[in-house]
Order: structure tokens, then C-alpha cells, then sequence
């Protein structure tokens, strides 16, 4: 008999182990709060054992040997041989970071136990065997003398859209000890082309040496916020002397080539390429029944085309009315089946909570409503990266010290509130807190030394809240250089329609701010307006839409460098030929017989000249990259009923080209 294969189980044993890490993190932040519920710690022991065991039968020894060490402290707490306090938690969170970050490399084939995870396993077993009494204590011992540190930093693209400047971190360094650049390069994710280069992606990594007796926490702090934006990795230049003097073990030694990397996105992200998703048995049965459906109306209709006479037209009416219902049916039925709960996005939060609470000294109450709203999948994707960012604001800049709470009357404990519902054909997300809210002196005064606001101009609140989403607005009596009101919220706005969404807010001084983001279920059909030009078809998604008209010949102006302008609501807006951007024939190129569609992009407009408008239109998406390559101003293609093919307007990439045609 031949040996079983067991790579084949491997996907699902990391993924019922990544659920395995998320419950015991959430019971872990439960007994954090004091509950005493027996169940949470036995919850947390049993997610342990499964880990242990899966881990041993499939080959994963380095993840076995950890998680039996964590196991075993875990069953003196189960037995109450050990207390439950702060110091415990805290050692059994890393604990649960560490396997996670070990189950990551384990799945990329990379090498599995390193410096960081070997340290921690030495921790959790003095810790059982009782030579260390406190974990604090024992974390403090970790901190082995270096002679500073070898910092691997490669930028993912997106980096800089998440409001990060690697220029910034390299000055926090600098305050730290004596940076040295050793080598900065080019990433693979580079295009080969200047002309199809993204100013907002960036394509960057640089090796440092920070030399100096820096601890590895304030190394650490200066990342703290890219966590998923980036590749890092982080070894020491441990001193020879010191080396021997602080031994990390003393019965298993360091892998050679060990360094103290962290948990980054790109490691999630390549293992999620390929994940799966867990669908209700509800959904799958209705799928079934709609092709049951399906099927019976294909067979009716086939009988109908081959014994067809005039007297059956009714007949034939009556299943083409069938079949356009089941067909729309199946459609529904498969969207649905991408729809997952929200619960997978706000779960991540109570940890980042509680990390934040102590980082900044503060006490925040986390209330979550609507965790089990759907979504569609890429857009639960997508949206993570700007409510991580409002939240970190609400923690960092929205909610006051106790103190400051407690001066001002209120409870030394603040609410952050998240809340999902659905609102029509949207879903609706806010992050709400009540704390001091908007400074709205200090933002106008900004916004005056900023020439955004004319000296005495009166605003409504509504509009002092929209300047914090002017690009780089911070205040100095809001913003830090870790985060602000204002700082990023630009580029939090930018993602939230890129994903065909809007993002407001609303605040009262010293009652918080409410931020309300307003999503599309799905990024797979879109609400487009057809046009023509010349023999081609190009949709533009409604959202971006400002209005369309026709224009007088004498209404257009040419500015240097052969662009056009005209007056549009007391600005001048650029206009963009789409057969001259497209190279399409037999177009209209009199703007009199033409109609200019104006667009819109995080405030900026464009006039788009088309020959005509087509109507409304769903617009099932499909990549163009995926079966072409990726063309400027063109973000996706579609199939029209009469089974040709039109393009969808990058509305974003068609912006930038004609706002840098004007400023040409």
C-alpha cells in the first residue's frame, strides 16, 4: 500500500489553525477584561491541543514543539494551578503572534523557528518550570545587548496610499542611533515601463544598519503602523562577547540563519490567493435548486425550437419570461455566495484595542453591532486598510486620557463604537467615539495659513469637517507622527471610492466624531452609463458622474501644451477627448456635436467628450489585466447584450491624465 500524501491536507490544517489562533486571541482579550468564564480558558487550551496535534501529524515539528510548551502553561491554568493576570495574557497574546507568524512561514515552505520564536519557547518554559516568576520579568531579560540592528525594509505598492512615508521612518531611526543606508533598490513589483508608472505606488527597499544600544521594542515602534505595508525584517548585530555572555537557550540551539522578522501582509496575502470560502448549505442548496430550474427551462425551450409552429409563440414567450427569472435568480444566488459577514474585519479589532490601549495609556470600551452584515469578499478585503486607520485615529486623537476625561466630566473609560448595517443597495459602516471630536478653531486656522480658507470666511460644520480630507491637512494640536485627524484621512477617503464607496463625518466639540462610510455590496456588477464613441463603447461608473452637457465652440479656451479648458461652476475643468486618449476612428471631434460628461475624483473634475449617451446599464465586470495587460484609463471590461464588448473608464486614472494635461 502506497503512503498517503499528506500535503494534500495541508491548506486545510492552516486554515482551521488560523481559526484556531483567532479564538484563542478573542478568549484571551475576553479574560483580559476579567471575566472569570471557565469556558474561555478551556476554549483557549482546546485550540492549543488541535494545533499541537495537527501540527505533529503533518510534519510541522518546530510549531509542535512551540505550541506543546504553550499547551503546558495553558494546563496549569486550566487545572488553576496558575492564576490568570495581566502578565500571563500578555505572554500567552505573543504567544498566539508567534504561532501565527510561524504557521505563515510554514506555508511558504520558508525556514519556521527563528531567533523571536525560540526566545518566546525559552520564556514559556522557565515559565512553567517556575525559574522565572513574572513574565515581565522574563521579558526584560530578552533584551539581550546588541550592537545594534540589521533592518531588511522592502515597500509593498500600496504603501504610500496608506498615508506611510518611508522618509519619515528613516528620520525616526535617526533619532534612535547612527542609520546607515547600506543598499536601496528597485522592487520586482516595478513596471517595466516609465509611462505605466504609478506615482501613488511605490517600488522601493532599502537594507539599513542602525547602530547603537537601541532596544528592539523602539525598533519595533517605529514599524508599528505599516503592519501589512510592507516587508521588514528586523536581526541583530549582536556584539560576539555579548553573544556568549547572554546565551537565549540552553537546550536547543538558535537556527544559524534565524533573525527576528514580524507578521506582514504579503505572507497572508500570498497564502490567501488560493483560499477558499466557507459557504452555508443554505446558499449551495438554493444554487442547486436555481440550475434545477435552469435546466428544466432549457429543456422546455429546446422542445419548443424543434417542433417550433406561429400557434406555440405564447408557449415560447412564457419561457423566455422563465428563463430571464431564473437566470436572474442564479445570479443572485451566486452573488451571494461571495457575500461573508463583516465579523472577519471587525474581529481584528478588539486585539488592536487592546495593543493601542497600552501603547497609549488609555482605557477604551469597544462595542461592535452588526458583525454578521454581508459583504462581498473583495470588498471585505479592501476595506480593512482605511477602518484600521479611523480607528487608530478615534484611539489615538479622539478619545482623551482618563485624566482628561475625567477633568471634563466624563467616564475615565472611552466607546469606540463599529456598526454594520445594510441601507438600501449600500452597506453602511460607521466608527463612531465619544471623545473631545474636532478641534474646529484649530482646523480653520490651518486651513486660513494654508490659503484653503479666506480670513473670515464663515463655514458651516459640515464643511470645517470636510477640509481634514484636504491631501497632507493636519493641525498641530491634533496630529502626531504616528497618527491624526487629518493626516491620511485624504488617502482613507481615496481607498473608500476606489472601492465605489463615500466617507463623511460628523463631530461635536467634546461629545466625538462619527465617521460613516457608505460601500457597494459588490465590486463585480457596477451602475455604468454607456457612450459612444466613434464605432467603440466605453462605460463610466454613474458614482463618478457630476453631470454631462453639451458646449459651445466659443466656450473653450486652449492653455500651453495644446490642452483644452472650459467653465464649469466658477472653475476650469480640462477637457479629455476619449478618441484622442483611446485612439478611436470615425469619432466626433466637433465639440458642438458631441456631449462632455464631467467626472469626478477626490474633488478633482474632468470633462470627458463623448459622441453620445447609450443609457444605463449594469456592468458585470471583467479584468482586463488578467486576459490583456493593464492599459491607462481603463480599469475593466464588460459584454453588452447585443454581445460586443465595451470598456470601463478608469475614472481615477482618467483624472489624473487630464489634470496633468492641464497643468502641462
Amino acid at each position: 500500500m502506497s503512503a498517503v500524501d499528506l500535503t494534500q491536507f495541508h491548506k486545510t490544517f492552516f486554515e482551521e489553525s488560523r481559526e484556531g489562533l483567532d479564538a484563542m486571541e478573542a478568549a484571551l482579550l475576553a479574560l483580559d477584561s476579567g471575566s472569570t468564564d471557565h469556558e474561555l480558558v478551556h476554549t483557549i487550551f482546546r485550540a492549543a491541543h488541535s494545533i499541537k496535534g495537527g501540527a505533529a501529524t503533518f510534519g510541522f515539528a518546530d510549531v509542535a514543539a512551540f505550541t506543546h510548551v504553550a499547551e503546558s502553561l495553558l494546563e496549569e491554568v486550566r487545572s488553576e494551578r496558575r492564576a490568570v493576570d495581566s502578565g500571563l495574557i500578555e505572554v500567552l497574546l505573543r504567544s498566539v503572534d508567534c504561532m501565527r507568524a510561524m504557521l505563515e512561514r510554514s506555508s511558504l515552505g520558508q525556514p519556521v523557528a527563528d531567533a523571536e520564536s525560540e526566545a518566546l519557547r525559552v520564556e514559556l518554559v522557565q515559565l512553567v518550570s517556575g525559574e522565572i516568576a513574572a513574565p515581565a520579568v522574563a521579558a526584560a531579560s530578552l533584551v539581550a545587548p546588541v550592537s545594534g540592528w540589521n533592518i531588511a525594509f522592502t515597500a509593498l505598492p500600496h504603501l504610500l496610499q496608506t498615508g506611510n512615508d518611508p522618509l519619515r521612518l528613516f528620520r525616526e531611526l535617526q533619532q534612535l542611533g547612527r542609520l546607515e543606508v547600506v543598499r536601496a533598490f528597485i522592487t520586482d513589483s516595478a513596471p517595466a515601463q516609465l509611462a505605466e508608472l504609478d506615482p501613488s505606488q511605490c517600488h522601493l527597499g532599502w537594507e539599513l544598519h542602525l547602530h547603537g544600544a537601541v532596544a528592539r521594542g523602539d525598533v519595533d515602534a517605529v514599524f508599528d503602523w505599516l503592519d501589512g505595508d510592507c516587508e521588514l525584517t528586523i536581526a541583530p548585530m549582536v556584539e560576539p562577547a555579548a553573544a556568549d555572555a547572554v546565551p537565549l537557550t540552553s537546550d536547543a540551539p538558535v537556527p544559524p540563519a534565524a533573525s527576528a522578522s514580524r507578521p506582514i501582509r504579503e505572507t497572508a496575502t500570498a497564502s490567501s490567493e488560493g483560499s477558499s470560502i466557507r459557504v452555508g448549505i443554505d446558499k449551495v442548496d438554493a444554487l442547486i435548486n436555481m440550475m434545477g430550474e435552469l435546466v428544466i427551462t432549457q429543456s422546455m425551450l429546446s422542445d419548443i425550437g424543434e417542433k417550433f409552429e406561429l400557434s406555440q409563440l405564447g408557449r415560447l414567450r412564457d419561457g423566455l419570461v422563465q428563463l430571464e427569472r431564473a437566470t436572474r435568480e442564479l445570479q443572485e444566488s451566486v452573488m451571494r455566495i461571495r457575500m461573508l459577514p463583516i465579523a472577519s474585519v471587525f474581529n481584528r479589532f478588539p486585539r488592536l484595542v487592546h495593543d493601542l490601549e497600552r501603547k497609549l495609556d488609555k482605557r477604551v470600551r469597544l462595542e461592535l453591532h452588526g458583525e454578521h452584515t454581508e459583504l462581498d469578499k473583495t470588498v471585505l478585503e479592501k476595506i480593512g486598510d482605511p477602518l484600521v486607520h479611523l480607528v487608530r485615529n478615534a484611539i489615538d486623537h479622539g478619545l482623551e486620557s482618563p485624566a482628561q476625561r475625567k477633568a471634563a466630566g466624563k467616564p475615565e473609560t472611552g466607546t469606540l463604537k463599529l456598526n454594520a448595517y445594510h441601507e438600501g443597495g449600500n452597506i453602511v459602516v460607521q466608527i463612531s467615539d465619544d471623545g473631545a471630536g474636532l478641534n474646529h478653531a484649530a482646523i480653520v486656522a490651518k486651513a486660513q495659513q494654508r490659503g484653503l480658507v479666506a480670513a473670515g470666511q464663515e463655514l458651516s460644520d459640515a464643511e470645517v469637517a470636510e477640509l481634514i480630507f484636504q491631501p497632507g491637512f493636519s493641525t498641530a494640536a491634533q496630529a502626531t507622527d504616528l497618527s491624526g485627524r487629518g493626516v491620511g484621512m485624504d488617502v482613507v477617503r481615496r481607498n473608500v471610492r476606489d472601492l465605489g464607496g463615500s466617507v463623511g463625518v460628523r463631530s461635536a466639540s467634546g461629545k466625538g466624531s462619527t465617521f460613516t462610510i457608505t460601500l457597494p455590496l459588490t465590486l463585480a456588477i457596477i451602475d455604468g452609463l454607456v457612450t459612444a464613441v466613434g464605432h467603440e463603447r466605453y462605460i463610466v461608473p454613474l458614482t463618478s458622474i457630476v453631470e454631462s452637457l453639451r458646449l459651445r465652440a466659443d466656450a473653450v479656451r486652449k492653455i500651453a501644451g495644446g490642452g483644452e479648458v472650459f467653465h464649469f461652476r466658477d472653475e476650469y475643468l480640462p477637457i479629455m477627448r476619449l478618441h484622442r486618449a483611446f485612439a478611436c476612428s470615425d469619432a466626433v471631434t466637433d465639440i458642438e456635436r458631441g456631449i462632455v460628461v464631467v467626472i469626478e475624483e477626490d474633488g478633482r473634475r474632468v470633462g470627458l467628450l463623448v459622441d453620445d449617451l447609450l443609457g444605463q446599464q449594469q456592468a458585470v465586470v471583467k479584468s482586463l489585466e488578467a486576459h490583456y495587460r493593464r492599459v491607462q484609463g481603463i480599469s475593466g471590461a464588460t459584454i453588452l447584450s447585443d454581445g460586443s464588448v465595451a470598456l470601463i473608464v478608469d475614472v481615477g486614472g482618467v483624472v489624473r491624465l487630464g489634470q496633468h494635461r492641464k497643468a502641462a
